[in-house]
């Protein structure tokens, strides 16, 4: 069973080469690496370049078109049966794709497989999302897997980074990538694929996510005010014409999101009056200006 592993680099000249080198000495050899680089503007396409392994395919954008346009093209060079991704900030233990390739021989209807992942780097960065990772494992050690995720991942993306996740190529095709944001690919893709298949969560720790300011969800600093998740859930409906017995649990979906929303906005107005009055707040990366 062959693995196609794409990496989408774009200005990560400082990690890139670890974590091609992290693919690259996997114990799981029957795999082909499809790097895409997005026009970086830095050293990174040297970087890749240096590397001499038969099972690389290197493909230069011709300009900057962002993360779903990389993915779609990477996927059409892919030959493997599963798809597995990893951000070039990121790591994989070297174990990683045998692994996980245990559980995809042992569950045939399963199409999604993610694991748990270590989180490392920028201190404060990983203070910030700290309560956000131990909820999601929470969540996860309460639900009995193999399953199928669909209704679990409305609010809360419980496939904590793209690095982490496995899934069969067949589910990519006729896929609509028109995510509205493309940070956000990675959400509005498991939500489609989901509704097709079981995913099965794998506890272990094979994922090394990198915590850092210049990851590629944070370089656009201006809010947003679209909902990718709700989107895709949208999409899901129309595309596959589910029943009217689905709308509760997208009005419910929207519900939370929009008191989340609320909730984010809040923290803001109460910053910039502190601003204003000129009163200490409390340093948090989240709201580094």
């Amino acid at each position: 069973m062959k693995i196609s592993v794409i990496i989408t680099s774009y200005n990560y000249e400082h990690y890139i080469k670890d974590a091609v080198e992290s693919v690259l000495n996997q114990t799981f050899r029957d795999f082909e690496l499809i790097i895409i680089d997005d026009c970086s503007t830095d050293n990174s396409a040297e970087i890749i370049k240096n590397f001499s392994d038969e099972r690389i395919k290197f493909i230069q954008n011709d300009k900057n078109y962002g993360l779903k346009y990389s993915i779609q093209k990477a996927l059409q060079s892919a030959q493997g049966e599963w798809i597995a991704f990893l951000e070039s900030d990121d790591l994989w233990v070297p174990d990683t794709l045998e692994i996980r390739l245990k559980y995809a021989e042992k569950y045939s209807d399963v199409g999604i497989i993610f694991n748990d992942v270590e989180e490392f780097g920028d201190e404060g960065w990983l203070k910030a999302v700290k309560n956000n990772f131990t909820r999601t494992r929470k969540i996860l050690n309460k639900l009995k897997f193999p399953k199928n995720i669909f209704y679990n991942i409305n609010v809360h993306n419980l496939i904590m980074t793209f690095s982490s996740v496995m899934i069969k190529r067949e589910y990519f095709e006729n896929l609509n990538f028109n995510t509205p944001i493309d940070a956000l690919l990675d959400w509005w893709i498991y939500i489609h694929i989901s509704y097709h298949t079981k995913a099965f969560y794998i506890k272990e720790k094979l994922t090394k996510w990198r915590q850092h300011r210049q990851s590629y969800i944070l370089r656009k600093k201006q809010p947003s005010f679209k909902l990718a998740n709700i989107e895709a859930y949208l999409d899901v409906y129309k595309t596959n014409k589910l029943n009217i017995t689905f709308l509760p649990f997208l009005i419910f979906s929207i519900f939370i999101m929009f008191l989340n929303r609320l909730k984010f906005y809040y923290v803001v107005i109460i910053r910039k009056i502190k601003d204003i009055l000129h009163i200490k707040k409390r340093k948090s990366p989240l709201f580094d200006n």
